[in-house]
Formats: C-alpha cells, structure tokens, sequence
C-alpha cells in the first residue's frame, strides 16, 4: 500500500480539511493519571488542558467541545468496559488515547497484562473508534523512572506494542516516549517528572508540543500564545541532571 493512501495519512489529512471547515468538532482525550491531569503539575496545566486553550482559543474553534474523560489508574480494558461513558456517547470526531502505564505494572498478580494482549485491546480501541467514525490517536506512554519505579519495568515492551499496532493498524502515532528519551539526550529526562512515573508542569508542557504539532495544530503567528511559551518553558527547563 502506498504511504498516501494508508488511514494514517488519510487521517491527518481529514483532520486538517476539517479544522480548515466551520464545523465544530468533538474531541475525546483519553487515558490514564498522566492524562487526567490531577495532582502532579501542582497547579500548572495538563496537556489537555494546554490543548483545549490551543484549539478553542487560539484556532478560534469556540464551538469545539474538548473533554477529558482520562481516570487515574486506568488500564485499557477499564476504558473499553466503560466505552459509552469514556468515548461513545460524546460522538466524537477525534480520540486520543495515552495509556499503558498502569498496563505494564506487575506488582499485582491478578492484574498482570502480557504486552500481546495489551495489544490486543488496543486494536479494538482502534477498532471501535473508527466504527465510530471518529479519527484516532494513539500516544505513547511517555518514559517513567523504572530505577525507582520497578514494577513498572516492562515500560519498554508496552511502548512497542502501542508502535506495532500503530504501525500494522496505520493509525496516527505520536511517540512521546521517543520524544522525552530525546529531550533527555538517551537517558531520562527527570526534569520533566513529578515523581518517578508522572510527568510535571513540564512534562505536560513537552506533552502538549510534541501533540500539537503531530496533529497539524498551528495557530496563526498573530494569535499563538500557548504553543511558544511551552517551547520556552520546556528549552529553560532543568531536564538533565
């Protein structure tokens, strides 16, 4: 198949023909912790946050709708057994999904998750989003601390497993985990975490770049605020040791 004619590309392209067009859209973000926000930017902006004052402020999209339906401790399963609630009932246009975290912990037998079945739940997520007709996203995880976060050592295959199926489904990636490896030269990036699983301010702010520009999301220079501040925050910030 020819790069132009896969869904991924055909995706991005629908996206920015529709955010070209006066229509409003529905923007459904979803995950776990990371993307709920709460707590671990200590009163700063989450990245959905960020991204909701990109498109209804600075695109002027004012008739948008960009909820946030993540919840702390999430694992993918839990988000396609409360489907309607997460995702279906808000008839979006757009699904965003970081999640895997909490998927990759081992701590709790009875909860262990192989990355092949993870998966496999995240096929049908893909699945069901494009039912739908909605456009998917798929994030992931961005790069936890395992030295002080050991149960969560499987980061790494889980993280693959959201690329493979990115890959194989030609779904949009936007490969956050690469992105913060980056952004700490190869190893970690500690400025950008709270603590050692959950991004900060920070973070949230390298989150929301890295989102914004894969999705085409480009204010004119006249009206763009939040974009260049995050840049200056995330170039300032303290992110090696």
């Amino acid at each position: 198949m020819n790069v132009e004619d896969a869904p991924a590309a055909a995706d991005l392209r629908r996206l920015a023909a529709a955010l070209a067009e006066p229509t409003p859209l529905n923007w459904v973000i979803t995950g776990d912790s990371i993307t709920h926000g709460v707590v671990h930017t200590q009163g700063g902006r989450s990245y959905q946050e960020h991204l909701h004052e990109v498109i209804r402020g600075e695109l002027e999209r004012v008739r948008d709708v960009v909820l946030n339906t993540a919840v702390s401790g999430t694992r993918i399963t839990e988000i396609l057994d409360d489907w309607d609630r997460r995702v279906a009932s808000w008839r979006p246009d757009v699904v965003t999904l970081m999640i895997g975290t909490n998927d990759a912990a081992d701590d709790k037998p009875s909860q262990f998750v192989s990355p092949a079945e993870y998966a496999a739940s995240l096929r049908d997520f893909v699945t069901r989003v494009r039912a739908l007709g909605a456009i998917p996203v798929l994030q992931t995880p961005p790069a936890i601390d395992i030295r002080n976060a050991p149960e969560r050592a499987r980061i790494g295959d889980f993280v693959d497993a959201v690329r493979q199926v990115a890959a194989d489904e030609d779904t949009i990636l936007v490969d956050q985990y690469a992105h913060f490896a980056e952004l700490g030269a190869g190893g970690l990036a500690w400025g950008l975490l709270n603590d050692p699983i959950h991004p900060g301010a920070v973070g949230h702010a390298a989150i929301t770049l890295h989102l914004a520009r894969a999705l085409g999301l480009n204010p004119a220079p006249e009206r763009a605020r939040t974009l260049p501040l995050l840049a200056g925050m995330v170039a300032t910030a303290r992110i090696h040791p």
